[in-house]
C-alpha cells in the first residue's frame, strides 16, 4: 500500500485530546485546515513527552514571535467524527529556521505493530501526519497538552503510577494494596 503524507503547513487547529474516562481514555492528535482533517492515535506518555519536548526546543530556539503575538488557547472538543488515520509510533520534533516554525511529525507503526524505518522518499514508508506550527501556537499545543495529561488519574507518591480509585498493588509497598 502506498504511503500517506497528511501535510499540514498551516494549520486552523492543532491539538491533542481524549475520549473515555480517566484509566480508559485514548489519547489522540487531530490537525485540521479548512478543507481536510486527520486524527491520529497514541498513548499518554507520548503526548507528555511531545509537549515536553516542543516546549524545550522553544527554548533553545529563543522563538521570541510566541511572546509577541500569543495564540488563543483553543480548549473546544476534539472535532467529529473521530476517524484515525493511524496509531502513532514514532513522533519526530524539528525546527524550520527559514520559517520560523516547529515541525511535528507523527509516524504510524508499520502493519505488523512494530515501529517501522522512516523513510522520507520511501513510497513503502509509514504514514505521516506533518504539522508545521508557528511558536505561539506550539506554545498554545504544549499548553493544552500539559492540561490533558494532568487531567488524568493521580500518580501514586510512592511509585508514581497512576491511581485508581480503589488504591493500587503498589511496588514499593512490597506487593500490599496502599490508600492514599
Amino acid at each position: 500500500m502506498a504511503r500517506t503524507i497528511h501535510e499540514y503547513p498551516s494549520p486552523r487547529r492543532f491539538v491533542a485530546g481524549t475520549v473515555g474516562l480517566p484509566g480508559e481514555r485514548a489519547f489522540y492528535l487531530q490537525a485540521q485546515s479548512d478543507s481536510s482533517l486527520t486524527t491520529v492515535l497514541l498513548e499518554k506518555a507520548q503526548v507528555s513527552m511531545l509537549a515536553d519536548r516542543v516546549s524545550e526546543l522553544l527554548d533553545r530556539v529563543s522563538a521570541d514571535e510566541d511572546v509577541v503575538a500569543p495564540a488563543l488557547d483553543d480548549n473546544d472538543p476534539l472535532t467529529v467524527p473521530l476517524e484515525e488515520a493511524f496509531r502513532v509510533g514514532v513522533l519526530a520534533l524539528g525546527w524550520d529556521e527559514d520559517r520560523g516554525q516547529v515541525v511535528v511529525e507523527a509516524h504510524a507503526l508499520d502493519e505488523e505493530g512494530e515501529t517501522a524505518e522512516i523513510g522520507e522518499n520511501d513510497p513503502d514508508a509509514v504514514d505521516t501526519l506533518r504539522v508545521s506550527l508557528d511558536p505561539a501556537a506550539a506554545r498554545a499545543f504544549v499548553r493544552r497538552a500539559r492540561a490533558l495529561v494532568a487531567a488524568g488519574r493521580p500518580p501514586c507518591p510512592f511509585c508514581l503510577q497512576p491511581l485508581d480509585p480503589t488504591g493500587h498493588v503498589c511496588p514499593r509497598a512490597n506487593g500490599y494494596r496502599r490508600r492514599t
